[in-house]
């Protein structure tokens, strides 16, 4: 049972307006506060979408996501789960990243998620655009000295080569770098969701050539989700993999706050189901990326994004 401390505070208590935001209503924990030490589960931002290569807007994401959280209650009524109550869990707030240097920005990034799983301290990242990841995938390979599996929810594989001449890393580009790098284990990676037009097949040839399992959205509604879903949880097996969610994965129709969306995708509620099948799996850490606010004035895409955040959250929560 969590510390009292790390229970958000009930709409019947404190509407859900009022107070400042963070994370599900979470406590916020600087990196020197000691409680950090008691947390399971740590929530936090990367502002930040310098690697966005056409539209951005995702740096204003976590801010976003924030204030639309609030409005997430205790319990998961579908699962019966209340992660809160499971685990200790805060609000570790948003790493500094520099808007116009990448290097200093991937820098920040990577040492302070260093520290957050030195702590032991499960990383739920908010982003930004899907560079961000990299980092996230970087602090734990480094922590656990293996690589580890991978499940990308997502439209785009971001396996292409870097851009621009091949000397710059973008947002299309994060898993082809982590499979380079030896963070990710290919054999035991699946991405799901793949639509859209394309520049080539450099991407797709990339995954084969490696052995990445990946399901185009047709598959994915010709077989549907659960068997999909099921195909993924055995890839992964029972050793640990990360769960990278890009919000582009849903339709646009439901999520049009986005910076590359793709038509022909998922619904809300398949989405979610997506998210609810993978519960058991030994999730080691997880990410939802971007969420472009300026695109969606509505604030509905925020609100999409918290309840997949949630998902993910219970997915992670202990049995």
């Amino acid at each position: 049972m969590s510390d009292p401390f790390f229970i958000p505070p009930s709409g019947a208590d404190l509407p859900r307006y009022a107070g400042v935001p963070t994370f599900m209503r979470l406590p916020y924990l600087s990196p020197e506060d000691p409680r950090r030490a008691e947390v399971e589960l740590g929530f936090f931002g990367l502002p930040w979408d310098g690697a966005t290569s056409n539209r951005p807007g995702a740096r204003h994401g976590p801010r976003a996501l924030r204030d639309a959280s609030t409005m997430i209650r205790a319990m998961n009524r579908a699962t019966g789960q209340t992660p809160f109550a499971a685990m200790q869990c805060a609000d570790l707030g948003d790493v500094a990243m520099s808007p116009v240097d990448q290097d200093e920005a991937l820098g920040n990034a990577e040492a302070f998620i260093a520290g957050v799983v030195e702590q032991g301290i499960r990383p739920l990242m908010v982003g930004g655009d899907h560079l961000c990841t990299l980092t996230v995938l970087r602090a734990l390979r480094a922590a656990r000295g293996e690589a580890f599996g991978l499940i990308l929810l997502d439209s785009h594989t971001d396996l292409y080569p870097p851009y621009f001449g091949g000397q710059t890393l973008t947002h299309g580009n994060p898993f082809r770098q982590a499979v380079t790098e030896g963070l990710i284990a290919p054999e035991r990676t699946v991405m799901i969701g793949m639509r859209g037009t394309a520049y080539d097949t450099e991407d797709f040839d990339f995954g084969h050539r490696h052995g990445i399992r990946i399901v185009q959205i047709e598959e994915f509604f010709d077989r549907g989700f659960g068997p999909v879903m099921d195909e993924a949880r055995a890839i992964v097996g029972t050793a640990p993999a990360y769960l990278s969610f890009d919000i582009d994965f849903i339709d646009p129709a439901y999520a049009p706050g986005t910076g590359t969306p793709e038509v022909g995708g998922p619904t809300s509620f398949q989405a979610i189901q997506c998210v609810r099948a993978l519960r058991g799996l030994d999730i080691i850490g997880a990410d939802l990326v971007e969420v472009s606010p300026p695109f969606d004035p509505s604030g509905g895409t925020a609100w999409l994004g918290a309840s997949v955040l949630f998902e993910l959250l219970c997915v992670m929560a202990p049995a």
